[in-house]
C-alpha cells in the first residue's frame, strides 16, 4: 500500500484526488495533507482520512483546527505543523510514497523540491513549480531517480501519447487548449473584461488564478515551458492549438507523420488516477465519466491569436531566453492576475505589466532553489512597484 501526501488538499485538485482515493483504499493510504487557510476544510478532511501529519499556512491556524477536531469528536492522533517547514515534514514523511503536488503558486516550490530530494515520486499539478524552477527540479529529478508524472491534463496526455513511440521519434508535441471564455472577443472587448466575466470558464472548473491564465492563455505559455522540462523538447518542437470542445487533451506527431491523440471527457480525476496507479491503468472510478464520441460530434482546432492574447508569446519567449525569464514570467503573472481580481488592473494590462518585467530582468541562470526563491521574490517586488506606476497613469489618464 503507498502512502500519500497531498500538497493543497483543500483547492480543487487536492479535493478531486481525494475523490480518486476514496475509490482506491486497497492501494493508498493518505499519510500527510497540506492545506492553506480553509481549515474548515480541512478538519473535514482529517476526519475523513485519518493522516498522521496536516499541514496549515501559518501557525496561528494550529490551535483553531485542533478546536475544530475536538468539535468532531475525532481523537485519532495527528500532527499538525504550519507553514514551508510543515509541508517539507509533510512530505519527506517515512511512509510517504508519492506526493501529489497541487498547492497554489509557488507555494509548495520548496517542499516539492525537498520531496525530490527525498526519493519521492511526484504527481505534479502545480505547473509552477517546472516553470519556475524547471531546471533545478530536472536535474534534482535525475540525480535522485525520481519519477515527476503530470497531472495537469495536457501533459498527462503527451505522458499518455509517449507511450507508443521512442523520444526520439517525436517530431512535435501538440498542446491543446479550450481558448478560454474569450476566444471571440475583439482586442477592444477584451479592455472591458471583468474579474466575474473572466472566472466564468466555458469548460473547466479550476482555481482563481488558474482561471485568469486559461483567459489570458498565459496557461499556454506556462505549459510550453512544463513540457519542455518534463519532455526534454526545445520551444520549437512544442505547438499550441484552441481546441473548443476540450475532448482531445493533447497530441503528438511523430517523424513518420502519425499522430497520436488522447481523448476522454473534461474532468481532473482522470489524469489524477493516471499518475496515481502509473505504469497500470486500473478502472475507472464509477463516479468516473466515460467519452461518448457520438455526442461529441464535432472536433475543431484553430491557431491562438497571439495578438489578442499576447501572454502565449511571452511565455514562449521567456523558455527561449532561458535564465531567470520563466521564473520572473510566472512572479509578475502571478501580481498581474491578483491586482485584476482586485480590480486594481485592466484585464488587457496583464501582459502589459508583465512585459516591463521581462524586459528589467536579467538573463542568468539559475542553478539553486536560492538563487529561484531570490528571483521569484525581487520579480514580484519589481511587478508590484509597476503596478502602482499604472494603476497611477490609468487614474490621470
Amino acid at each position: 500500500m503507498k502512502g500519500i501526501c497531498i500538497l493543497g488538499s483543500t483547492g480543487s485538485i487536492g479535493q478531486n484526488s481525494l475523490r480518486v482515493l476514496s475509490g482506491l483504499q486497497d492501494r493508498f493510504r493518505v499519510v500527510s495533507l497540506s492545506a492553506g487557510r480553509n481549515i474548515d476544510a480541512l478538519a473535514e478532511q482529517i476526519v475523513a482520512f485519518r493522516p498522521s501529519v496536516a499541514v496549515v499556512a501559518q501557525a496561528e491556524s494550529i490551535e483553531p483546527l485542533r478546536v475544530r477536531l475536538e468539535a468532531r469528536n475525532y481523537r485519532q492522533n495527528v500532527t499538525i505543523v504550519a507553514g514551508t517547514a510543515g509541508q517539507v515534514e509533510a512530505v519527506t514523511h517515512p511512509e510517504v510514497d508519492f506526493i501529489v503536488a497541487a498547492s497554489h503558486g509557488t507555494t509548495g516550490l520548496l517542499a516539492t523540491y525537498q520531496a525530490i530530494c527525498a526519493g519521492k515520486t511526484v504527481g505534479l499539478a502545480n505547473k509552477e513549480v517546472m516553470v519556475v524552477a524547471g531546471e533545478v527540479i530536472t536535474k534534482a529529478a535525475r540525480s535522485h531517480g525520481v519519477e515527476v508524472l503530470p497531472i495537469d491534463s495536457e501533459h498527462c496526455a503527451v505522458h499518455q501519447c509517449l507511450r507508443s513511440g521512442l523520444h526520439q521519434e517525436v517530431r512535435r508535441l501538440i498542446l491543446t487548449g479550450s481558448g478560454g471564455p474569450f476566444l471571440k472577443a475583439s482586442r477592444k472587448q477584451l479592455d472591458s473584461v471583468t474579474p466575474e466575466m473572466a472566472l466564468k470558464h466555458p469548460v473547466w472548473k479550476m482555481g482563481g488564478r488558474i482561471t485568469i491564465d486559461s483567459a489570458t492563455l498565459m496557461n499556454k505559455g506556462f505549459e510550453i515551458i512544463e513540457a519542455r522540462w518534463l519532455f526534454g523538447l526545445p520551444s520549437q518542437q512544442i505547438d499550441v492549438l484552441i481546441h473548443p470542445e476540450s475532448v482531445i487533451h493533447s497530441m503528438i506527431e511523430f517523424q513518420d507523420g502519425s499522430v497520436m491523440a488522447q481523448l476522454s471527457v473534461a474532468d481532473m480525476r482522470l489524469p489524477i488516477q493516471y499518475a496515481l496507479t502509473y505504469p497500470e491503468r486500473v478502472p475507472a472510478n464509477g463516479n468516473l465519466p466515460l467519452l461518448d464520441l457520438i455526442a461529441t460530434r464535432r472536433l475543431r482546432f484553430q491557431k491562438p491569436d497571439e495578438r489578442r492574447f499576447p501572454c502565449l508569446a511571452l511565455g514562449r519567449a521567456a523558455l527561449e531566453q532561458g535564465g531567470a525569464m520563466p521564473c520572473a514570467l510566472n512572479a509578475a503573472d502571478e501580481v498581474a492576475v491578483e491586482a485584476f481580481l482586485a480590480h486594481r488592473l485592466r484585464f488587457s494590462d496583464i501582459p502589459r505589466l508583465i512585459e516591463r518585467v521581462l524586459n528589467e530582468t536579467p538573463g542568468a541562470r539559475l542553478s539553486s532553489m536560492e538563487e529561484v526563491l531570490e528571483c521569484d521574490k525581487r520579480s514580484r517586488e519589481r511587478a508590484g512597484e509597476l503596478l502602482e506606476e499604472i494603476a497611477v497613469t490609468r487614474t490621470l489618464v
